[in-house]
């Protein structure tokens, strides 16, 4: 087995979550995480990012790039901005996985200027 899916299995195993559970938490099938689990399936980083996030680590941990689990607070440098919002980091991710943070200031703006109009992007 890769790196990914064993440290998937066993921080999913550390959570005390079931394969279904971790699928319904990132809206996926219970067959996809088995197969994830397994190596019979190499997961996108969208999907890898969804899933460090149920497991509340890191992509780096899940890819083996980092030996710490643990997520490392973020640097807010001027107090004034708000985190991203899991809906506004999926958004970001699905649109392109190596966003800079520019660009997800660019999305963030793009996602409110939609909120305030209420139109659909």
């Amino acid at each position: 087995m890769s790196v990914t899916s064993e440290r998937i299995k066993s921080s999913r195993q550390q959570k005390k979550l079931t394969q279904q559970g971790l699928a319904d938490i990132i809206n996926s099938s219970r067959g996809s995480v088995a197969k994830i689990e397994t190596d019979v399936f190499t997961p996108s980083y969208a999907m890898l990012t969804l899933i460090a996030d149920a497991l509340d680590t890191t992509v780096e941990y899940l890819q083996g790039k980092t030996d710490s689990p643990l997520k490392t607070p973020a640097v807010d440098d001027n107090g004034d901005e708000p985190p991203l919002t899991e809906g506004q980091k999926q958004v970001a991710y699905f649109i392109d996985p190596s966003a800079t943070p520019e660009e997800i200031e660019q999305i963030k703006k793009l996602v409110e200027i939609a909120k305030l109009s209420k139109r659909r992007l």
